[in-house]
């Protein structure tokens, strides 16, 4: 074990990281960096976008985040070949910086109430280890994560809305009524335009409670159909495991035809029929074995290994 240890062997390759928060630290500086370009670029043509005006800064962010959103109200629109060309740009780019920062904030909050679930599951082994194992067992499998998306984006989307329509009433004096429907109307991103935000306290608020409710929703969406997706693969690999094997499902899952099954093969078979693993996963997976075994004697061994290494 010393010699194999002290071997001289190639670097491994670390694991991708798709949530870190380092991620979520450089799409808010981005974000940020993008905003401050776009009202930059609005002030010095300002004169070419018709609208309601309150204040210079004020306006241009709110603009910016009126199109980075795709809502659109129309209170304030551009009017010149050069500011229609900055706000098509501005859509398509910057649509982007706040879905990664928003599923990156998302991705970290789930990851945090995670690992405080299995830590507490971990810790009830000792008292119920029957039922603490298999709700470990259940958490690994990742429907609870998934839940707790779908709860959790669903109650962003029903806060914003509330906080919406209360901000909507008491600064832009708006009636209970409107106020909630510009709130859902603004979330859902439809933005008909005949109800906006007039009153610069009002666009303060849009620049802010805009960047996250549209976001909120759309994450909200492909969470439920996440959720939808996850429960019809569950089905489909309860209905695999309960079917007998036939033949015809005995010849395909004989992947050496050999004449038997072995475990492997039995699994690699139920991973296909379940749609978990494709036929070029498999295909991949044997080459790389292939290569391993250099003595191609249908298995790896230490030996294999060190000349590999060599």
């Amino acid at each position: 074990m010393a010699v194999i240890n002290d071997f001289d062997r190639h670097p491994s390759i670390p694991k991708p990281q798709f949530a870190s928060t380092s991620i979520v630290r450089q799409s808010f500086l981005l974000l940020i960096v993008y905003l401050s370009l776009g009202i930059l670029i609005y002030s010095f043509n300002s004169h070419h976008f018709s609208g309601t005006q309150t204040h210079p800064v004020v306006d241009a962010l709110y603009f910016c985040i009126v199109t980075m959103c795709t809502i659109g109200y129309g209170d304030i629109t551009p009017n010149t070949t050069a500011t229609k060309l900055f706000s098509i740009t501005f859509v398509l780019v910057g649509f982007g910086f706040i879905d990664i920062l928003l599923s990156g904030m998302v991705s970290y909050v789930l990851d945090l109430q995670e690992s405080l679930l299995l830590s507490a599951a971990k810790a009830d082994l000792d008292h119920r280890h029957e039922a603490a194992h298999a709700y470990f067992f259940d958490l690994k499998k990742g429907r609870v994560r998934i839940r707790m998306k779908v709860g959790l984006a669903l109650g962003v989307v029903v806060l914003c809305i509330g906080v919406g329509t209360g901000v909507m009433h008491f600064v832009e004096t708006l009636g209970w009524l409107d106020s909630f429907y510009l709130s859902v109307m603004s979330v859902t991103t439809v933005g008909y335009g005949d109800r906006a935000f007039k009153s610069l306290p009002g666009r303060i608020f849009a620049s802010i409670w805009l960047l996250v409710s549209t976001l909120a929703v759309a994450r909200a969406f492909l969470y439920l159909v996440e959720a939808r997706i996850d429960k019809r693969h569950r089905m489909m690999a309860k209905w695999v495991l309960r079917q007998d094997m036939t033949v015809s499902e005995f010849l395909a899952a004989d992947i050496d035809n050999n004449g038997f099954i072995s475990k492997s093969e039995y699994v690699i078979y139920k991973l296909k029929e379940m749609g978990k693993i494709s036929e070029k996963d498999i295909f991949q997976i044997c080459n790389q074995f292939d290569r391993l075994d250099t003595g191609n004697c249908g298995k790896i061994t230490l030996a294999d290994l060190m000349e590999n290494h060599q």
